[in-house]
């Protein structure tokens, strides 16, 4: 399967440069770009790209605005935004995350590192590192801002015990194959638990699976010695 892949940078020789590095791999596909935030909304409703790798400071609409109008879009649910930034900051990381992005990196990655990322935000996955996804979600996602929806523990309550067992894993920034190594399961059981628990919880993918882990107090609890 070919990964179809929209580029949002203000830059257009940046534009240029990912496109050709892209390009150059045979599973993916550069199928539009986007010069500033709302082109890359309008752009994502166009064309439907698998993965949408947006950039934050951009004239007029940014991509923390246009990644948070792209995923509020029902009709866009399975484009999914990866933020490259110069501005590694971990405010930028939390607002992106918060905004429903699939993964946060820098410009600074290998091309190696950028096509790797592409695949791993197609295939649903987070691209946060462990270390990062720890530090970073729980800093600043733990409490959500005053004007976020917030979640309740009662959410909670239409996950089994593993899938609740899975989704603290998760939230503790381990990957599905860490997961099986813990629990003695293979890496398909532990996805297939992942996305029951995404589906029950309507979580759009990993990033936002650990936001409300957080934001109901699972992990929490979890580290205290006991699930809720």
């Amino acid at each position: 399967m070919t990964i179809r892949v929209l580029l949002a940078d203000d830059q257009a020789l940046l534009r240029q440069a990912f496109r050709t590095l892209l390009d150059t791999a045979d599973d993916i596909t550069v199928v539009g770009e986007a010069a500033d935030g709302s082109q890359a909304v309008r752009l994502t409703r166009e064309l439907h790209p698998d993965v949408i790798v947006m950039d934050i400071r951009m004239p007029e609409t940014d991509g923390i605005t246009a990644t948070t109008q792209i995923c509020a879009d029902p009709h866009l649910r399975d484009s999914r935004v990866l933020v490259l930034t110069t501005y590694e900051t971990d405010e930028n990381v939390a607002q992106a995350l918060r905004a429903g992005a699939s993964g946060f990196i820098g410009k600074g990655i290998g091309a190696a590192e950028l096509l790797t990322a592409v695949r791993t935000i197609a295939d649903g996955e987070t691209l946060l590192s462990p270390a990062a996804t720890r530090t970073l979600i729980a800093r600043f996602l733990a409490t959500p801002p005053d004007d976020s929806a917030t979640h309740t523990s009662e959410k909670l309550d239409v996950l089994t015990p593993r899938e609740r067992e899975m989704t603290t894993l998760v939230a503790q920034g381990l990957s599905n194959n860490e997961i099986a190594e813990q629990l003695f399961v293979s890496p398909f059981t532990v996805r297939a638990h992942v996305q029951r628990a995404m589906n029950k919880l309507h979580a759009r993918d990993r990033a936002q699976l650990v936001v409300i882990a957080h934001q109901t107090g699972l992990v929490n609890h979890a580290n205290d010695g006991g699930l809720p």
